[in-house]
């Protein structure tokens, strides 16, 4: 899969600051109703109105994707995606549409930004024992964003002190990071209000706990996740020498935990069999995003004889992404083709499967499948991107690109398509198309003026194409737009 390089630039600096709101953001104060929210009102509009959010927040998700060793993988993608929606689905307060990504870095964390914008880290999805531990931690951070918490602590701010937008952004962003260095950062003129905004961080945790346990529970997960996490957590690293980042600025005390507990019991309990899903999603980091081939292959071994179907299932897939990964590729065939006789629809399965028919030669097998789900399931990434990748290492270089372009309409931010793409009218020759795809994966990256090079280098191989060339003007004359927007943010 692609890792972007980094890209650093003076916004970067300012709004990449802003992997925010973090999941142990802030120690709870001890209230008497422990289901009581706190009385901080639902504003933020006067100072951030959400179109605004959604400008922050595209860019902001731009300068991850070139500096953030995001996750590009069309399974995780897919699953991490219909978990998170199938929570906003039952949240209230939603806006826009979400998106959710994965990060490859075992810490503990996860984040939200402007514009429903999530990150979770590869290490908290792997130490989770239970898909609603999972979905509890996503839960509480869709509350940050439904509850529009970034905006009010702006608004809060810009009523007791004279900043301008971009410092405000800076010191609260920072803050909500990392407490102890953002109020460090701030000046002494601003101490008066240095309690108020700590215990302003706590109020939004506290709110974001509760309305996430709800969400939690009315979207059908088990509504102890939360607390079943935060103790987890707490056993974890109570003797640690060295905790995880998050846990040294953000306490998590027993009154957090005892509150969770609390709340749940509100809602009915929901035991749940173990997540064939989830299973597969911690199966497929460890595979392939954590350890050595070898030594998962030993590891994947010990845990095949399992109770649960769901646990054996994922031993099994894990086991054959560890073959793949050593160049055991008729081992991993023999397991996966086993695994999606019960299951020929499921796309960790297909993906596997068919990368390892190509890998073997059997280029013929993976299109016979995908271009079979490709008529029930179109547009699907999973489908689409494999699909594509089978045609082009068949050679059959027009079809891949009508699958692609087709995807694209709909899908018009996948860098992945993009970046096949590329290679496809690389493989073709089409030196104008390759440099106009190429431009729109960087423009991506938030590499505006990479793209726009880009883009009148391919205007150049368009000679005689002026109808292409017209395209290609108008785009720059966006990505300008673009770039000069951001700059007055």
């Amino acid at each position: 899969m692609f890792n972007p390089k980094p890209m650093f630039t003076a916004l970067a600096l300012v709004l990449g600051i802003a992997t925010i709101t973090s999941f142990n953001a802030g120690a709870l104060d001890n209230a008497a109703n422990k289901n009581k929210l706190p009385d901080i009102g639902i504003s933020g509009y006067s100072i951030l109105s959400t179109d605004k959010e959604l400008q922050i927040g595209q860019a902001m998700m731009r300068q991850l994707r070139g500096s953030q060793p995001i996750i590009q993988d069309p399974v995780l993608i897919e699953y991490i995606n219909h978990l998170g929606n199938t929570l906003v689905k039952n949240a209230q307060g939603v806006n826009y549409a979400f998106e959710f990504f994965i990060i490859n870095n075992n810490e503990l964390n996860a984040f939200a930004f402007f514009g429903g914008h999530v990150g979770i880290h590869s290490g908290l999805i792997t130490t989770a024992d239970t898909e609603s531990e999972l979905a509890s931690v996503i839960a509480h951070e869709i509350s940050h964003v439904t509850q529009r918490h970034l905006a009010r602590r702006l608004e809060s701010q810009s009523q007791t002190q004279s900043l301008t937008m971009a410092a405000m952004l800076s010191s609260i962003l920072l803050t909500l990071v990392n407490p102890t260095v953002g109020m460090a950062a701030l000046s002494a003129s601003m101490a008066a209000t240095q309690q108020a905004s700590i215990n302003y961080t706590r109020g939004n945790e506290k709110e974001a706990d509760s309305v996430g346990i709800a969400l939690l529970a009315s979207s059908d997960f088990n509504p102890q996740g939360a607390a079943s996490f935060f103790s987890k957590m707490s056993a974890k690293y109570r003797y640690a020498s060295k905790p995880p980042a998050m846990l040294l600025t953000h306490p998590l005390p027993e009154s957090r935990i005892a509150e969770a507990r609390q709340r749940a019991l509100n809602y009915p309990v929901r035991p749940l069999p173990p997540s064939l899903s989830f299973e597969l999603t911690k199966a497929r980091l460890k595979a392939r995003y954590q350890g050595d081939a070898r030594s998962n292959i030993s590891f994947f071994t010990q845990q095949l004889k399992q109770k649960s179907y769901a646990l054996e299932a994922a031993a099994k897939y894990g086991l054959a992404l560890a073959y793949f990964e050593n160049k055991q590729v008729n081992e991993a065939i023999k397991l996966l083709e086993s695994l999606a006789q019960s299951d020929a629809n499921n796309l960790f399965y297909v993906d596997a499967l068919t990368d390892t028919y190509i890998a073997n030669n059997q280029t013929n097998k993976a299109i016979n499948m995908l271009k079979q789900l490709n008529l029930f399931m179109p547009n699907n990434q999973v489908v689409s991107l494999n699909y594509a990748n089978a045609l082009l290492a068949n050679k059959d270089y027009d079809l891949a690109v009508q699958i692609l372009q087709d995807f694209l309409l709909v899908n018009p931010s996948n860098f992945i398509a993009y970046d096949i793409l590329t290679t496809l009218y690389r493989s073709q020759d089409k030196i104008g198309l390759m440099h106009m795809t190429k431009a729109e994966a960087l423009a991506l990256l938030g590499a505006y003026p990479k793209a726009i090079d880009e883009l009148q280098t391919s205007y150049n191989f368009l000679e005689e194409q002026p109808l292409m060339q017209k395209r290609v003007k108008a785009r720059i004359l966006q990505l300008q737009e673009q770039e000069n927007r951001l700059k007055r943010l």
